[in-house]
């Protein structure tokens, strides 16, 4: 009589940015010397969750042949079901010496190993896995296969990981996961045509699922196509209602086209009332203070600085929205901490200058100015500011350096600042005040 073998593949970590486990398996072994009185009785037991008898009847099995592959899975399987996961990677360990190929306990090992973080390890056991032939459903195991492998791989070697998905993509053309963790692996490298092909695929696959509309969502809006972007996201929020992340993704969409009252909107209705989310309110704040709306966008964005203290661009926008009330002090001291936070955030500088200079405080606007400069070229108002703060610092060399600077970029476009240009050339180097007379 045939014995019925069960072997279940076990959820995993190396899943869980998909939300997805790993499929159970239940194979049939056409011939198995390994099936002792001991280990059918155990099984039956397994069958039945009496996990203590059986684990007395596998202990009794692996005592009398340490080299019993078939009690060793099982005791894998079974520590793996009462949550006891460094007694299931010793036993499938053991499993696997006694016999080496067999595709089941290589995979289910791999993922135990992701799960505890030795990914290195479990590399290895799943690259076995693809090589091996599964007891059922060969197709769709060896796919879960390379699909775990993939997600073991892509922290280290994104290229193999991508081809790990494009196997298990083929193996299983059906199976949304592979594409949709694709999409995320070249999102995150930037490659973002290549990811909202995957993203669209896995779509194409399973129209109700919100994952590959969000993907879709965010490489949109990164690529600056907020049309579909918003598309993409009433989609999502017509599949999950509640989903606030969403909705104040879309207000932030909704703002990028101008749609300020649809923005504000749905940034309302994403966090009503006082649970407001920092991030939903630094949406708003956005929002209000592209309509012009400065009150409003202060009150916003105090309380996504209040919520996200360490984050720069909170700090930024309420700095930028202070300096359109003209309160200067108040907005060098959030610019001040946004530069600090994000040093490399290079719009902080230009309006860093300027507030500094309000309060004369000009040796601060230079060096925000210098800052800048490492980024972004000069430009006839940074040339302009650089010699105003100058001259205010009577640094006559540098003050006349940058305001001929200035009048050499500036081409017209800022006439009262040339005209100011040259009155104080005139002013402080006046042994060439011919050559700064405007010229009819």
């Amino acid at each position: 009589m045939l014995a019925t073998l069960v072997l279940m593949a076990v959820p995993s970590s190396v899943g869980q940015q998909t939300g997805t486990t790993v499929r159970h398996h239940r194979v049939e072994e056409q011939s198995d010397d390994s099936l002792t009185p001991e280990i059918e009785q155990a099984e039956a037991a397994m069958q039945k969750q009496d996990y203590a008898t059986a684990e007395a009847l596998l202990n009794k099995a692996v005592a009398a042949n340490p080299d019993a592959f078939r009690a060793w899975f099982d005791l894998g399987y079974l520590n793996t079901q009462t949550k006891h996961p460094t007694a299931a990677i010793y036993a499938y360990r053991k499993s696997v010496a006694a016999k080496p190929d067999v595709f089941e306990s290589n995979l289910n090992l791999g993922i135990l190993l992701a799960k505890q973080g030795n990914t290195e390890e479990a590399a290895r056991y799943l690259k076995a896995a693809t090589a091996l032939q599964p007891s059922a459903n060969p197709s769709e195991g060896k796919a879960r296969a390379w699909l775990s492998l993939g997600l073991v791989e892509q922290a280290s070697d994104a290229g193999a990981a991508l081809a790990a998905y494009a196997q298990a993509a083929e193996l299983n053309p059906k199976d949304p996961e592979p594409h949709l963790s694709a999409g995320l692996l070249l999102e995150k490298e930037n490659k973002l045509d290549a990811a909202a092909g995957e993203y669209q695929a896995a779509a194409a696959l399973d129209p109700k699922a919100t994952e590959p509309m969000a993907g879709l969502a965010n490489v949109f809006s990164k690529q600056k196509k907020f049309p579909e972007a918003e598309t993409e996201l009433r989609k999502l929020l017509a599949q999950d209602p509640g989903n606030s992340k969403a909705r104040v993704q879309l207000g932030g969409v909704l703002a990028a086209q101008g749609k300020s009252d649809e923005a504000a909107k749905e940034l309302t209705a994403a966090q009503p009332g006082s649970d407001t989310s920092p991030e939903s309110a630094m949406e708003m704040g956005s929002v209000y203070a592209k309509g012009g709306n400065w009150a409003a966008a202060e009150a916003q964005l105090r309380v996504a600085v209040q919520g996200l203290p360490q984050d720069g661009a909170a700090h930024f926008a309420l700095g930028s929205v202070l300096m359109q009330q003209k309160r200067y002090p108040e907005a060098q001291d959030q610019l001040l901490q946004a530069a600090k936070l994000k040093p490399d955030m290079v719009e902080i500088y230009g309006n860093l200058a300027v507030v500094a200079a309000e309060n004369k405080d000009y040796a601060l606007a230079i060096r925000a100015l210098d800052a800048r400069a490492k980024y972004l070229p000069e430009s006839p108002a940074t040339y302009f500011l650089r010699a105003t703060s100058f001259d205010n610092l009577n640094v006559k060399a540098k003050a006349v350096e940058n305001y001929k600077q200035f009048l050499a970029t500036d081409g017209g476009k800022m006439p009262d600042q040339e005209w100011q240009a040259r009155h104080r050339l005139m002013a402080i180097d006046p042994s060439n005040a011919s050559k700064y007379t405007e010229k009819k």
